[in-house]
């Protein structure tokens, strides 16, 4: 299943006396006006601009609309005037950290850093950039400098959990959001990460409770909702986890992953035709998603529409020729058309890719028996028992095929390793018989029979028309006595 992480590849911004407007009430329109005009006369040419507060705005207003080299081009028009603010530097710095730009960003911190070295904000500005280039350990050294500054910075302490979050310490980014929410219970992104961490953690019912605080705080996060739906499809509440994913696709229809899961969670219930649906609308998103080709593949295999299945595998395998999965999945719906060539060309072809995977083996040797091929099956079959030691059904295939090949001893071993594995495996102690019959070892054959009778009644039919020849001999008489009665 795929996992949206809270963060994304851009970190939430911290707050910034001058540069954050969630908490403040709306400015007048005035403001767009002036920013446009202000726009047209830098555009004109002309060079007497020198208001710092409107350059503030102007840089805040492409900040906040993520037109970058827009916000970047201000930021150098404000520098030119204050070339000593450490706002400045670290403005410019946020904006290259969101061009992707990391080497700039971190020069521009720098900068910062030596005009004010007591502002915890600068820190974890730079500690997002260096996380961002996958420097974990001196980003993480920026947010504890931060801590230092400020034990109790809201985005230090966030940013740190996010990065641990990041490397999979989900124990250590546990205790970093718990202290957040400590210090404040409503910080609806620090219940989405907590979320997040348990669900990895196996704290499946914490985190379905972690996300309701968030969603209680922020009910519009679509993610928050598809994860949610994730966590329960995990729980195996999969009439709640369609809940989940139908308010994430209420908020955002164009999500193709709520799509998928939610088909997945039809999938689980056994309504096919829905999952089906859901499949189809994932791909009108994204044409090249394999998973989806895959499972609806899967579900049309179920339904025993075969033709289509096959479709939809080989479109699976156009969008990525190493799937294995879609290799076995197509030659499974060969063989239920009868077409064990075809079938075993993609069982190998499967095992190229992936060879330990001893279904695929097992499938890849009863298509090799049933093309007469029973030699080569017996190294397929040797190859699930090696892979899988503890499958009766195989021990017995692999058996079986020994015995008709003449090698009785081999034979015998899988056939009581098979008996031994699966007790109630009536034809495993049938054909135990015949193995141990002609080793002449007549006593032990006489109640292998016997056992696989008492398991399976229609067995005792097969015996009278396979051994006619030993009616009349005397250590079996009591056993045709048997089979005779039904």
């Amino acid at each position: 299943m795929t996992r949206m992480s809270g963060s994304g590849g851009q970190y939430p911004l911290p707050n910034f006396d001058h540069f954050d407007n969630e908490n403040q009430p709306p400015r007048p329109n005035k403001r767009d006006d002036d920013l446009k005009k202000f726009r047209e006369q830098l555009k004109n040419g002309e060079k007497d601009i020198n208001n710092t507060e409107a350059l503030e705005e102007i840089i805040q207003f492409y900040f906040e609309h993520e037109q970058f080299e827009e916000a970047l081009h201000f930021a150098d028009r404000l520098l030119s005037f204050e070339p000593f603010s450490a706002d400045a530097w670290q403005r410019k710095g946020m904006i290259l950290n969101n061009l992707m730009k990391y080497d700039e960003a971190l020069l521009c911190y720098e900068k910062a850093v030596g005009l004010n070295p007591t502002d915890p904000d600068v820190q974890v500005n730079r500690g997002i950039t260096l996380d961002n280039m996958s420097r974990v350990d001196e980003a993480l050294a920026c947010f504890n400098a931060a801590l230092e500054l400020e034990p109790a910075h809201d985005d230090a302490l966030f940013h740190k959990g996010v990065t641990l979050e990041k490397e999979e310490e989900f124990e250590a980014a546990v205790k970093i959001f718990k202290l957040i929410l400590q210090l404040n219970p409503e910080h609806s992104d620090a219940w989405y990460e907590l979320g997040y961490c348990y669900d990895f953690l196996e704290k499946l019912s914490d985190s379905v409770e972690c996300y309701d605080e968030h969603l209680n705080r922020d009910p519009y996060n679509f993610n928050a909702w598809y994860n949610r739906g994730i966590v329960l499809s995990r729980l195996g509440q999969y009439e709640k986890s369609l809940e989940s994913y139908d308010m994430a696709l209420a908020i955002k229809e164009d999500f193709p992953a709520a799509w998928y899961n939610k088909g997945n969670a039809f999938a689980n219930l056994g309504k096919l035709q829905q999952c089906i649906d859901c499949y189809k609308i994932t791909l009108q998103y994204d044409q090249g998603d394999v998973p989806a080709w895959h499972n609806l593949g899967n579900a049309y295999e179920e339904l025993g529409q075969y033709k289509d299945a096959i479709m939809c595998f080989t479109n699976a395998i156009k969008h990525d020729q190493q799937h294995y999965e879609s290799y076995f999945g197509r030659g499974c719906c060969y063989d239920a058309l009868e077409q064990p060539r075809k079938a075993l060309a993609d069982y190998k072809k499967a095992l190229s890719l992936f060879s330990d995977y001893p279904e695929l083996w097992y499938a890849r040797a009863d298509a090799e028996y049933n093309l007469g091929k029973a030699r080569e099956s017996l190294e397929s079959y040797r190859m699930v028992v090696r892979l899988d030691p503890t499958n009766a059904e195989a021990w017995f295939d692999y058996g079986e095929t020994l015995f008709e090949l003449g090698d009785i001893t081999d034979a015998l071993a899988a056939l009581e390793q098979s008996v031994t594995l699966g007790p109630t495996f009536s034809l495993a102690h049938y054909t135990l018989g015949k193995v141990l019959l002609s080793l002449q070892r007549t006593s032990d054959s006489l109640l292998a029979f016997e056992r696989s009778f008492e398991l399976n009644a229609d067995l005792k039919k097969a015996f009278r028309e396979e051994f006619r020849e030993l009616k009349n001999v005397r250590e079996f008489s009591r056993l045709f006595a048997k089979a005779r009665k039904t």
